[in-house]
């Protein structure tokens, strides 16, 4: 898996995805997920979303679903990177690297360490983003894997320039080879490397050249950070030579690629860079407005580099407009992340404009050790021009206020003394102009002690400075200049190349060009129709028509009832969807209600206002083609593609439109006769459910007629007895022996009729629990040898009429968290299905349910026959909806597809069956807890 890849790889996968079904897919996924994770982010997080759900049924190696699986995550941990999450990102890319580790993957290593490096650095913490770096370079050694391996040291070689050039210089200068600038994926962090080497030397041109190079390597390998930087450096590079212009274009250039992507750190850095270009032209006032949005944004990195450059122009911007105490406020934050971030640079700059501010907010003292503090790092860093600034502002701290006089002083004053210090650090800056407004304050101050030769020659000297910065801006302005006409030669000359090879492709394809076309469009219209969803057959045709076709809108308007109005159910424009419209069919301006009433396709070439009826909300187009959707001669609706090029469809675009549309229609077709069946198929659900409640209360009607007949027959013959030992009592007198045979035969009526109503109540017992369970389909703990005895109950009378026996063996001490009234309903259905398929009429048969719980939290529950067992060639389609082998005999074939959905859409377990010529088993594998479920069991239907 290589770390970036060019465009053309892309799209040669793009262009296979579609024709792929199922795991098959993975092959294509993962590179293009890996390679869409900064040049389409939301899509490669719905591509990597794909694989994980396609990984279990892929039949792939334990070790290599696992690595897949770890890619996978690694995408999401550099997703989630670019929102700016960084705490979260660290954690998956770390799960994603130790996954990688335990498989022995060191590639996957590499790739982990880069991104939790990159993440350290947007925290602040380049410490341990170096030892991440490190890790890498290793991770990619180990796997012999040259371009991560140049990738890690140009990257390295970058962060050592920022803390000492001339040793950063002296290791990294020869490592890269002419080969390795050729790759594009390695190309833009090696002349990233040379283009910042090239500006803290002071060489802006060379650098803006480095920096065109990394742009447009990143760009081709489709790393747009990185992109988004170079375009910042270019600009700032620009500013520098004072092309301010130049500047703009670049950082605007810069800003366009980041908005898209809503990517902070990204964001936030075109902004304050932006900024500090408006505030050297003068506007300050947008310039503030643009540093506040970005340390809006870059908050949440606080700790990075890009949000103490942010500081670094605030100070820079309030000293501007001498607001001292909001200039302290900022230097003092810049000093904090300049130290956090061991970046001598910021760590100077912070204490030389703290020490600014406290001059002119009278706090002299403070200044100054401020200010010395700031001229000592300085030195340290041989960073002669934050030297110069520093000594400059000592230098003003003892203009503004009476201090002691420094050690060593050889001029008639302090001020005095650090202006020539300045001067004499700053000569010895290779093609350093002398700013003339440091001769000025020479000049100022000796004229201020009456040396007045002295004044005059500083003045002479101001003077030829200023001649010379004139001419140093020109040198300035004639090296942007020519960067911009190189830049411009490169891209003209690139562009020349692509042109070529473009040519050659087009020559050698142009005899394959209709065949691909037409097996392409084959095989999407293949994938079109296998969708029974309307949404989805939108959602493809969007899809392929953005990848075939100039397309700026796409809309789809369906027939209303009656064809009187045409509604726009599906439409997207530059990206975003559209609202619903409704026109009316007859009228006169609308091109779609005309190409459904004339049932022809309609092409604008070249619209003017008037050709094209424009819809609400929709943008003014200038190419559009219509084409009726139809199927027989049937009118389903009509689409349109739309382009703001003129004359963007010719004759092969209409062609594959026109295809397209053909193969829409056919799967709108699909779709709604698919939903006509599905709402079909819902109401005989609901009938069968009906019919089998209603069987349930037949049954136990006939089960309670015996026990309340005999208790009938019992009361009604005591009656009889009580009448005679009455009429015995009050005729010739009751004999002792009478009474006690009356009362023998009292307290056996007594226990028959007991026991009678007692079996009927537990009946009704039975039959109320399971009709409430049945039709409110409540979730509720229940004990299941309860519940399975109160089904079997009621299915008792269906069972003995036909000459059959159950047995049950269920522990009594199984309870479930779930449904019983489902869970009754399969049990009746397999029941059910023994009793019309299982079993002969003239024999009798055997059923067997028992539930063990073999695993701590799981039951299994088998329901077993003696019968005839299931017919091979119907194994496989048993539980589909309607499949029966009793049409017209009692069969509807729901019942075992009902079952099915219910232990694994509700219940939330499995379904197995076997079967031979010695009977059939099902086996129910449940959990003791039923997952939870959005809507409310009672409102689901089980299809």
């Amino acid at each position: 898996m290589d770390m970036f890849a060019l465009d053309d790889a892309l799209a040669d996968w793009e262009a296979a995805l579609p024709t792929l079904r199922g795991p098959a897919r993975l092959p294509m996924l993962l590179p293009l997920a890996w390679h869409l994770r900064q040049r389409d982010t939301p899509r490669a997080l719905e591509l990597a979303a794909e694989g994980l759900t396609l990984l279990p049924a892929a039949d792939l190696p334990s070790a290599d679903s696992q690595a897949i699986a770890a890619r996978f995550l690694l995408i999401r941990a550099e997703a989630t990177w670019l929102s700016g999450q960084l705490e979260v990102a660290d954690e998956q890319a770390a799960d994603a690297g130790a996954r990688f580790t335990t498989l022995g993957n060191t590639i996957g290593q590499a790739d982990a360490h880069w991104l939790r490096a990159w993440i350290a650095i947007d925290s602040g913490d380049h410490a341990r983003a170096a030892a991440a770096l490190e890790q890498m370079a290793a991770a990619a050694r180990a796997a012999g894997d040259a371009q991560r391996c140049a990738i890690a040291d140009a990257v390295n070689a970058r962060w050592a320039v920022l803390h000492d050039l001339p040793s950063a210089q002296q290791r990294w200068s020869q490592r890269f080879s002419k080969e390795e600038e050729n790759l594009p994926a390695v190309a833009s962090w090696i002349f990233d490397y040379y283009g910042l080497a090239a500006s803290q030397a002071s060489d802006f041109g060379a650098a803006a050249g480095h920096y065109l190079h990394c742009y447009e390597a990143a760009l081709e390998s489709g790393q747009l950070r990185m992109a988004i930087t170079a375009a910042i450096n270019i600009g700032l590079d620009f500013t520098t030579l004072n092309d301010h212009h130049a500047a703009l274009e670049w950082m605007e250039s810069a800003l366009d690629l980041a908005r898209p992507t809503n990517w902070p750190r990204s964001i936030g850095a075109c902004l304050m860079h932006t900024a500090d270009t408006m505030r050297r032209l003068g506007r300050l006032e947008a310039t503030e407005e643009l540093l506040q949005e970005a340390l809006e944004i870059l908050a949440p990195m606080s700790g990075s580099r890009s949000y103490a450059t942010a500081l670094h122009y605030l100070g820079d911007l309030s000293l501007d407009k001498a607001d001292y105490t909001a200039a302290l406020s900022a230097f003092r934050k810049l000093q904090v992340r300049g130290e956090s971030l061991q970046h001598a640079d910021f760590q100077s700059i912070a204490r030389r404009g703290q020490a600014h501010a406290l001059c002119f907010l009278d706090r002299p003292q403070e200044a100054l050790a401020m200010a010395e503090q700031a001229a000592q790092l300085a030195q340290e860093q041989d960073n002669r021009y934050n030297h110069v600034a520093a000594l400059r502002v000592m230098s003003l701290i003892h203009l503004r206020h009476q201090l002691p006089a420094p050690d060593g002083m050889t001029e008639p004053n302090a001020t005095l003394h650090f202006l020539h210090q300045a001067l004499a650090v700053a000569s010895h800056i290779n093609g350093y102009t002398l700013p003339a407004d440091l001769h000025d304050a020479l000049a100022r101050e000796y004229a201020q002690i009456g040396d007045y030769k002295k004044a005059y020659e500083s003045a002479q000297l101001a003077a030829s400075a200023r001649e010379k910065t004139h001419s140093q801006d020109a040198t300035n302005r004639a090296i942007a200049m020519q960067v911009q006409h190189q830049t411009e030669n490169a891209r003209a000359e690139g562009l020349h190349h692509r042109e070529l090879a473009a040519a050659e492709a087009r020559r050698v394809q142009l005899l394959q060009q209709t065949t691909s076309t037409l097996e392409r469009l084959s095989v999407i219209g293949q994938e079109i129709t296998t969708h029974l969803d309307a949404n989805a057959v939108f959602k493809a045709l969007n899809r392929h028509v953005q990848a075939l076709l100039p397309a700026n809108s796409l809309a789809i308007y369906m027939c209303d009832p009656g064809c009187d109005t045409i509604s726009r159910v599906f439409g997207i424009e530059n990206g975003q969807p559209l609202a619903s419209n409704t026109i009316d069919i007859a009228n006169p301006r609308a091109n779609a209600a005309r190409s459904l009433r004339e049932r022809t396709e309609i092409y604008v070439a070249d619209a003017g206002p008037e050709d094209i009826f424009l819809a609400p909300g929709t943008q003014v187009m200038t190419s559009a083609l219509y084409v009726p959707l139809l199927v027989g001669e049937r009118t389903l609706g009509v689409m349109t593609v739309q382009s703001t090029l003129p004359n963007a469809y010719g004759a092969r675009e209409r062609l594959i439109f026109r295809t397209l549309c053909a193969y829409g229609a056919i799967a709108l077709d699909n779709a709604e006769a698919y939903r006509q069946l599905k709402d079909a198929q819902t109401q005989l659900v609901s009938q069968e459910k009906l019919a089998a409640l209603g069987a349930l209360m037949a049954g136990v009607a006939h089960e309670l007629n015996t026990p309340i007949g005999n208790s009938l027959l019992i009361a009604s013959t005591l009656m009889q007895k009580t009448e005679e030992l009455e009429a015995q009592m009050n005729g010739s007198g009751l004999k002792r022996s009478s009474l006690a045979a009356y009362l023998d035969d009292a307290r056996k009526a007594h226990e028959l009729v007991m026991r009678g109503l007692t079996s009927a109540a537990n009946l009704v017992n039975s039959f109320k629990q399971v009709a409430v369970d049945r039709t409110t389909e409540q979730r509720r703990q229940f004990n299941l040898a309860q519940v399975s005895q109160e089904v079997i109950a009621t299915m008792m009378n269906r069972i003995r009429a036909s000459n059959h026996r159950i047995e049950v063996e269920v522990p009594d001490t199984i309870m479930l968290d779930s449904y019983p009234g489902p869970y009754g309903q399969v049990i009746a259905n397999f029941i059910n299905n023994a009793l019309l398929h299982a079993f002969t009429r003239e024999g009798s048969g055997s059923m067997w349910l028992r539930a063990q719980a073999p695993v701590e939290g799981r039951v299994l529950v088998t329901f077993r026959d003696n019968g005839s067992g299931i017919a091979p060639e119907h194994m496989s389609r048993i539980f589909d909806p309607f499949f029966t082998t009793k049409l017209g005999q009692g069969g509807s074939g729901l019942g075992l597809s009902i079952s099915y959905n219910i232990v694994t859409s509700l219940m939330g377990g499995l379904i197995s069956v076997h079967s031979s010529r010695e009977g059939t088993m099902f086996t129910l594998d449940l959990p003791l807890t039923a997952p939870e479920h959005q809507q409310p069991a009672a409102t689901q239907i089980y299809n």
